[in-house]
């Protein structure tokens, strides 16, 4: 929301409604509680149209009547609440059935009006109220994912250290950690590993398929050439999500957590599967040796 302006969109298809909420919104301009803000306001009659019009303008809150022509009760509530979890959104009826009110808190909602008493004053309020509300959530939820991503990245650093005395394949080889020995290697893995990252969560957001698990095995044969240890492949993993998760809305942290918890478990399943075909291959030079030279 600018300075000066509070961009509003309503969600009604009752044309007396549409006409008294404008004009409260016209004398709140007088209003002590509006400081200032002027208040545009888009009319939009049907869910299924409101959808597609938040998605492509931008609105700093909503005001919803449950009873659209195409969408009853809750469902109305749960969907918009469900696409848009961000948004101030303001449930208005002509009920006075507090179950209602309490529901609606329940279910998302930051407001609720009842037309019938309704006045400017109380308009303004509850529009900076419900702003108010769901900017306090924000702040919880990034404390949240922050707490969530500090121990998610404490528990990687742990794992880290804890392998970094009992590697099989740096006593086997004795490698040096690739970020320590192969440093630009290791930055192109890393890449590469950020690059496949995005493309799971468009798979999971679009619907598409990448054929992530190829893109993974082959990462995974080359980690395995370089005589990589799980290690290395957690240190990937963990310098990656570190960038993605900086400076992004909380929604998009938690996916790129999740997705990323998919992503090493797989990509370590390739690994692993790569040095067991290594000692196969291995034992069995070891064996035709010894028939071939008695």
């Amino acid at each position: 929301m600018s300075n000066d302006i509070c961009h509003v969109l309503l969600i009604e298809d009752k044309l007396d409604n549409v006409e008294l909420l404008e004009n409260l919104f016209s004398a709140a301009q007088n209003c002590s509680l509006a400081q200032g803000l002027t208040f545009p306001v888009t009319c939009i009659p049907t869910l299924a149209e409101a959808i597609p019009s938040i998605k492509e303008q931008s609105f700093d809150v909503i005001l919803l009547n449950l009873s659209l022509p195409d969408s009853q009760g809750f469902n109305t509530l749960i969907q918009l609440r469900t696409n848009f979890p961000n948004l101030p959104l303001i449930v208005e009826t002509e009920s006075q059935d507090e179950s209602l009110v309490v529901r609606s808190f329940q279910l998302g909602a930051d407001g609720y009006l009842q037309i019938k008493i309704l006045d400017s004053n109380l308009l303004i309020y509850e529009i900076r109220l419900a702003i108010e509300r769901q900017q306090y959530r924000g702040k919880i939820a990034q404390e949240e994912q922050k707490n969530r991503q500090n121990q998610e990245f404490a528990d990687l650093d742990a794992l880290v250290k804890s392998s970094s005395n009992t590697s099989i394949t740096a006593k086997l080889f004795g490698n040096y950690p690739l970020q320590e020995s192969l440093p630009d290697v290791f930055e192109e893995l890393a890449q590469t590993y950020g690059n496949l990252l995005e493309l799971a969560i468009e798979q999971r957001i679009f619907k598409v398929e990448y054929n992530l698990s190829e893109q993974l095995r082959t990462l995974g044969d080359k980690l395995g050439f370089l005589k990589a240890s799980p290690r290395d492949a957690i240190e990937i993993h963990t310098k990656i999500l570190k960038e993605k998760s900086q400076d992004v809305p909380v929604a998009k942290a938690q996916a790129y957590v999740a997705e990323g918890r998919l992503m090493i478990v797989e990509l370590m399943g390739y690994l692993a599967s790569f040095y067991r075909k290594y000692y196969i291959g291995l034992s069995n030079i070891n064996i035709s040796s010894k028939t071939d030279y008695p």
